[in-house]
């Protein structure tokens, strides 16, 4: 037997939600209590809370597996501890700053109006998106100028000396990237899918604090603030790690005593 119960409410209304969650949760286990009668409540916003749980329990698994792989291949490019926490610690900002604003415009309705659109839930796949393709476009960045740092740090340059040369190296090309990627992405706003405008803001936001903030300020800060022990990685921890070089060419095969490909 099917039952179809037509709420006051709107689907994407939080008391519709409610509604769903207080058949399941009280009215349908008083009715069938002790006669063995099966009720399923379903429809398509039942459907759409069941997708949200369904990510939401998956969603720190995603992040850690991504975060624990950076992390591990970071260590292994540039052959330390601090550099690659650190560079993990910086994207998760940017990503943080990406979440606050779509939340505030299309969850509070904060600015609204400028962007053709009212508050409402936030779809639920869409963290779980834009934290995919933000943490490779942040560490593309960061690759980027940590590169550039490293190398002039090994040509025998002082750590803050290699701090102000790769900043000053990197800074134009990052700053041009940034500025195409946020274009592209604010392009995504005259959409009149709400989901593609959540999307065009978040990412565009993300890249605009990534390549200002945390790239141009708090990286070539806080390599600066900590100097030498940028570059620490303990003797056993670099003998077990395979050895990458984003750089090196098919004949850098020797190394010298300190690891670093000639």
């Amino acid at each position: 037997a099917i039952i179809q119960l037509t709420p006051t409410t709107g689907p994407q209304d939080e008391a519709t939600a409610d509604l769903v969650n207080s058949l399941r949760n009280d009215v349908v286990p008083a009715a069938t209590e002790g006669t063995g009668v099966v009720v399923n409540v379903s429809g398509a916003v039942a459907a759409n809370i069941d997708f949200s749980s369904y990510l939401a329990k998956r969603i720190p698994i995603f992040f850690v597996a991504v975060l624990s792989l950076s992390f591990l291949l970071l260590m292994m490019v540039f052959r330390s501890v601090l550099v690659p926490l650190k560079a993990v610690i910086m994207n998760m900002l940017s990503i943080g700053g990406a979440y606050g604003i779509v939340v505030a415009v299309f969850g509070w309705g904060w600015g609204a109006s400028l962007f053709n659109t009212a508050g409402g839930p936030i779809e639920p796949f869409l963290p779980m998106m834009m934290f995919a393709i933000l943490f490779g476009l942040s560490m593309d960045y960061e690759v980027f100028i940590l590169s550039r740092i490293r190398e002039e740090y090994h040509r025998g340059h002082s750590n803050i000396d290699s701090v102000v040369e790769g900043l000053g190296a990197t800074a134009k090309v990052i700053t041009a990237a940034a500025l195409i990627m946020i274009s592209v992405f604010l392009g995504f706003v005259a959409s009149d899918d709400p989901v593609v405008k959540m999307m065009g803001v978040g990412l565009a936001t993300a890249v605009a604090v990534d390549a200002t903030i945390v790239r141009m300020v708090l990286v070539p800060s806080t390599m600066a603030l900590v100097g030498d022990p940028n570059w620490w990685l303990p003797r056993w921890l670099d003998r077990i790690l395979p050895r990458l070089d984003l750089e090196a060419g098919p004949d850098a095969i020797a190394s010298s005593d300190e690891g670093v490909p000639r």
